[in-house]
């Protein structure tokens, strides 16, 4: 690449004649441009002469998984949305240590580290110290989409492992379920998603289930809520901590281990989970998201395979940066 960047500057300055160019301003920044490295890019051919059988390994892991527990699909996706919010999609997310984001509070209740684990072991016997775990994240969510009935999308591939992982920054960069409409904008925008790729993507809450400790305040407190579906929480989550504090309830009532946008149709009739859940349909600037949605289940699909692909493609580590791990849970 840099050779052919050379050819090129060299065939350009010798047509507009380089010696007018000698001593001012340009030959000094043609020479910057030069000695810049060059950043290595995600491909969807990564893989494809190092381990041609890397992603049918990965996807063979993820299908056994959610067959086993239709629930392991949402886990999956939540896994890369955790770990792509926090230093960029590096897997450091999965590493473990007293100072890790996986110790963090902010992680507490996140689960599916093990399927993870499986897939690495099934690629490492296959080719071994080739694919990161940063990248079989990524593999893993749209496998866990397309294997409950959601969309499917192009993930590029050349991510590597992060050696190291912070509990503050995960305590800081990971949005809340009690946060307002204006926190979930900024928080995602800090990402570099927009408020249409935050609505995208919180729909993924049409897969999975929370528990009680989260959802404990709307249920008892909220305005904004359906008094039925208000009285159906409470019976499953006792008002006074930490009774309960366990007991899960699904995000999406009707079909919580199936990717639709009935999510969304929840969100039209207050009976949004989460408060964040909630605010995104509440007198706010995203009802009009919500509400297409709602009307057009094709334009959901497609506007949240867009936004795992942008969110999935957050700073990763490239080229020489970073490395391979052997195990997920450890640095090399």
């Amino acid at each position: 690449m840099r050779l052919l960047f050379y050819l090129f500057l060299d065939k350009v300055l010798n047509n507009m004649g380089y010696q007018k160019f000698v001593g001012t301003a340009l030959v000094p920044i043609f020479l910057l441009l030069l000695s810049l490295p060059c950043k290595a890019q995600l491909s969807t051919t990564f893989y494809d002469t190092t381990c041609p059988t890397a992603l049918a390994t990965i996807n063979a892991s993820v299908v056994a998984a959610v067959q086993n527990n239709g629930r392991n699909a949402a886990l999956l996706i939540r896994l890369l949305f955790h770990d792509c919010f926090v230093q960029g999609c590096d897997a450091s997310l999965l590493l473990e240590g007293s100072g890790s984001e996986k110790a963090s509070p902010a992680n507490d209740g996140v689960l599916g580290y093990e399927i993870i684990d499986t897939a690495k072991a099934a690629v490492e016997s296959v080719c071994p110290g080739v694919v990161s775990c940063a990248d079989i994240l990524a593999v893993a969510a749209r496998d866990a989409s397309v294997a409950v009935s959601g969309p499917s999308w192009v993930v590029r591939l050349g991510r590597r492992d992060s050696p190291g992982s912070s509990a503050a920054e995960a305590a800081t960069d990971l949005p809340r379920g009690n946060f307002n409409l204006q926190q979930l904008i900024s928080n995602f925008q800090s990402k570099g998603l927009n408020e249409r790729e935050m609505v995208a993507l919180s729909g993924s809450h049409t897969l999975g289930q929370a528990r009680c400790v989260r959802f404990r305040e709307r249920a008892y407190n909220a305005t904004n809520i359906d008094p039925a579906f208000a009285t159906t929480l409470r019976a499953n989550c006792p008002q006074t901590p930490p009774n309960g504090d366990g007991n899960l309830e699904p995000l999406d009532l009707q079909t919580p281990n199936i990717f639709d946008n009935n999510y969304f149709e929840n969100l039209v009739a207050s009976r949004g989970l989460l408060i964040s859940d909630q605010a995104l349909f509440d007198g706010g600037s995203s009802d009009s998201i919500v509400t297409e949605y709602v009307n057009n289940p094709g334009t959901f699909d497609s506007d949240f395979a867009a936004a795992m692909v942008k969110m999935s493609e957050i700073t990763p580590l490239t080229g020489t940066s970073g490395s391979i791990r052997s195990v997920c849970t450890t640095a090399n």
